[in-house]
């Protein structure tokens, strides 16, 4: 007699008629959980996602699928019984993929789900094993997918924080209160006069002029994008995106912007209160501790879904409640807003070249209405406040959206429009210092004012190279470029 070959788990699975509710659960939620991860990785990189998401997109399911079959061997619910899995496995696929897509939840997306996924369980009742191994073939691609992902946070090195001085133990001789008014997308006056802009904005300058404002013409930013750039911010140091292949985000800048940097070590050795408004939670995604003494926004009001960006949490009346209870100083302020903004990250969400530099046109006025406010604030109550008004990166005006950025381009005109940014010092009793010409890039400002507070010009010795970095992905081989360099000139350098 012969014996009986040996059967394989899934041909045995595909040839019996048993109902595997667990593993149709696991196939439901595990490649939109790894593919979620994949996409979002820097985003959610905390023990608490990891617990909330493996509850919702495995537990949950696990627990639904196994407590739909029991009833629906039950009474009159036992003829629908051979649909029920696969219709919760449809849907629970289907909703979670739209979750991970969207990073949201939509009433209208989810009745879509609901449909496509009760007619499926009728039309692909027979090959409905065949769609579970799919769907655990997907789960293995997506692990491959995660796993250089999670490799590089794990391998990631912090030695670029390093400072090559001792200016995190530096002794401020004065202590104003400082006021460090960050207007995303804010560029340079001088850009905004020329080039892919032409903007008036007169009226805003004169403001700024006649409250004692110095401004600096042709000021930019290192990095392309929020993070990158406060991340280098705050530390004082470059991190050329840690060899990056996507320019908004490097890893764990969430964490260096609002849990721990030089800057704020500095500040807090000087006897600072710390104070960080924002309009957004997008610092926040990842759930961080928080460095600051005080934050308009709680950890526990941020969903674990989320892109951090949605609709503006006002930031001028918690301002001005905190200049009224703490006026005695010294302390740091940083207020983050989100005026006048970038263009349209995408090509299908894009008005043309000239419906985005209208936006920003009309988004750069209420730029100046926020910003205006907020100065008329401070120096009502502290004439004699450091104000600086820095924005993190240029606006992109001149591009239909800001994913051309990625593809190689020389026009000046082009790179200025990512990088130029708006710097303008409120200094006490509007005596700037000798070096404040040094003042070129975003990534040199807290070292230069640190300088000045400490009145240490030793400080200076360690200044960061005033170049612009960009991802490129498309027109040259992928890596980082030095996109703008020292002297203020286009050029195309890999790093």
């Amino acid at each position: 007699m012969t014996p009986k070959k040996k059967q394989g788990f899934f041909s045995v699975f595909l040839n019996n008629g048993k109902a595997y509710p667990l593993l149709t659960a696991v196939a439901a939620g595990l490649y939109p959980l790894l593919f979620y991860y994949t996409n979002n990785y820097k985003m959610i990189n905390s023990w608490g996602h990891l617990g909330y998401f493996v509850s919702i997109f495995l537990l949950l399911p696990i627990v639904v699928f196994i407590v739909a079959h029991k009833i629906s061997g039950v009474g009159f619910l036992k003829k629908l019984q051979p649909f029920i899995l696969p219709f919760f496995n449809f849907f629970f696929f289907f909703f979670y993929l739209n979750i991970a897509l969207y990073a949201g939840f939509s009433w209208m997306r989810t009745f879509i789900v609901f449909g496509i996924a009760a007619l499926l369980a009728f039309l692909l009742l027979k090959y409905f094993k065949k769609i579970i191994v799919f769907q655990l073939i997907l789960a293995v691609i997506g692990f491959f997918t995660l796993t250089p992902v999670v490799l590089k946070q794990l391998n990631y090195s912090k030695e670029w924080m390093t400072q090559p001085d001792a200016i995190e133990t530096a002794v401020f001789k004065k202590k104003p209160n400082i006021y460090y008014i960050q207007p995303d997308g804010y560029v340079n006056f001088s850009e905004l006069k020329k080039g892919n802009y032409k903007i008036e904005n007169a009226e805003f300058e004169s403001f700024l002029t006649e409250n004692n404002f110095k401004t600096y013409p042709n000021f930019r930013s290192n990095y392309a994008a929020t993070l990158p750039t406060n991340s280098a911010v705050f530390m004082m140091k470059h991190h050329y995106y840690n060899n990056g292949s996507d320019f908004t985000e490097t890893i764990d800048a969430r964490n260096v912007i609002v849990s721990d940097n030089s800057v704020l070590r500095i500040l807090k050795n000087n006897n600072y209160r710390t104070f960080f408004l924002t309009e957004q939670a997008y610092f926040l995604t990842n759930k961080p501790k928080l460095g600051y003494d005080f934050c308009n926004f709680s950890t526990k009001e941020i969903s674990f879904v989320t892109t951090g960006i949605g609709n503006p949490k006002d930031v001028i009346e918690p301002f001005k409640d905190y200049l009224e209870i703490y006026k005695e100083g010294p302390n740091f302020f940083f207020i983050e807003i989100f005026n006048p903004g970038h263009i349209t990250n995408t090509i299908d969400d894009s008005r043309g070249v000239e419906g985005e530099r209208d936006h920003y046109i009309e988004s750069l006025k209420e730029s100046n209405k926020k910003l205006t406010e907020l100065t008329k604030s401070i120096l009502a109550n502290d004439p004699e406040a450091l104000i600086v008004i820095m924005a993190d990166h240029g606006g992109f005006v001149g591009m239909t959206n800001t994913g051309e950025s990625y593809t190689k381009n020389s026009d000046p005109n082009f790179v200025n429009s990512i990088f130029s940014t708006i710097l303008a010092i409120h200094w006490p009793n509007g005596q700037a210092p000798k070096f404040d010409t040094k003042l070129k890039t975003s990534v040199n400002l807290f070292r230069i004012l640190t300088s000045y507070l400490s009145e240490n010009d030793l400080y200076l010795a360690n200044l960061q190279p005033d170049e612009s970095y960009i991802i490129i992905n498309f027109g040259a081989p992928q890596g980082v470029y030095e996109y703008i360099n020292g002297k203020g000139n286009v050029v195309f350098k890999k790093y």
